[in-house]
């Protein structure tokens, strides 16, 4: 199927690594020119790999996101698509207290409206679209890490709102409702634990779609089609490549071996 993306740039926030850089390679492959938006450069070989661009930003500094903004523009005049992805699970708890909650809500969530809000004017007149990363972790909750949470769960929201807002535009506005997904920083969390591959074989045995990892190439399908006018009347829309594990009782998992 030819998503008819060729020549298309997509500004991928945390593009260079994990679920990011996953999106980045589907998207070259579609003829795309992605374009990375983090913090860190990623490696030159990746960059000529994919084709992709960098340009530097502190996402969660506004004016940083301004003059980046302004640099892409620049360099590459009509922007099609927006991926709102960069951000981490950084156990921000009820313990941390109010400080530590807005600064995570700042790395989390703050830079989704800022982007938007910078590249509105673009996408409406691309008739383009945004992809919304989010967790499942927004519908389920998961213990200590009330930010995290917070911020996911209103990515969702922000999502539906946005939809509204840009239909007289026809931009179109999803998320992607990410589960079990082995990025590098996941596997950084399961070499904490005692046992690791103990620890990730009681997760996969809890994902129905064959007991196994959702792949981060899973993740890009999913966003390059949503970017896509193959998905032109798809808006507002929560998608969940999980293998069932968000809405699927988990104890046909566990019971199926």
């Amino acid at each position: 199927m030819d998503l008819h993306l060729q020549g298309k740039v997509v500004v991928v926030t945390g593009g260079g690594s994990g679920i990011g850089a996953a999106i980045c390679e589907v998207l070259a492959e579609e003829g795309a020119k992605p374009v990375v938006l983090a913090r860190r450069r990623p490696s030159e070989e990746w960059l000529s790999a994919t084709g992709a661009d960098f340009q530097q930003a502190e996402l969660s500094n506004d004016e940083a996101c301004r003059a980046a903004v302004g640099a892409i523009r620049e360099r590459h005049g009509s922007i099609h698509g927006l991926v709102n992805n960069a951000g981490a699970n950084d156990g921000v708890g009820i313990d941390k207290g109010p400080a530590a909650f807005r600064a995570s809500l700042d790395q989390n969530l703050v830079h989704y409206y800022t982007m938007v809000h910078l590249l509105a004017d673009d996408l409406r007149a691309t008739q383009g679209a945004i992809v919304n990363i989010s967790s499942k972790t927004a519908l389920t909750g998961q213990g200590g890490t009330s930010a995290y949470i917070a911020a996911k769960s209103a990515q969702l929201g922000m999502t539906r709102e946005w939809a509204v807002e840009f239909l007289p535009d026809k931009v179109r506005v999803n998320a992607i409702v990410v589960a079990e997904v082995m990025t590098p920083l996941y596997r950084r969390w399961l070499d904490t634990m005692s046992d690791p591959e103990a620890a990730l074989k009681e997760i996969t045995n809890r994902i129905p779609l064959g007991h196994r990892m959702t792949e981060a190439r899973e993740i890009g399908d999913a966003c390059a089609f949503l970017l896509s006018d193959r998905s032109n009347h798809t808006t507002g829309q929560w998608i969940f490549p999980d293998g069932g594990y968000t809405h699927l009782d988990r104890s046909i998992g566990a019971g199926s071996r």
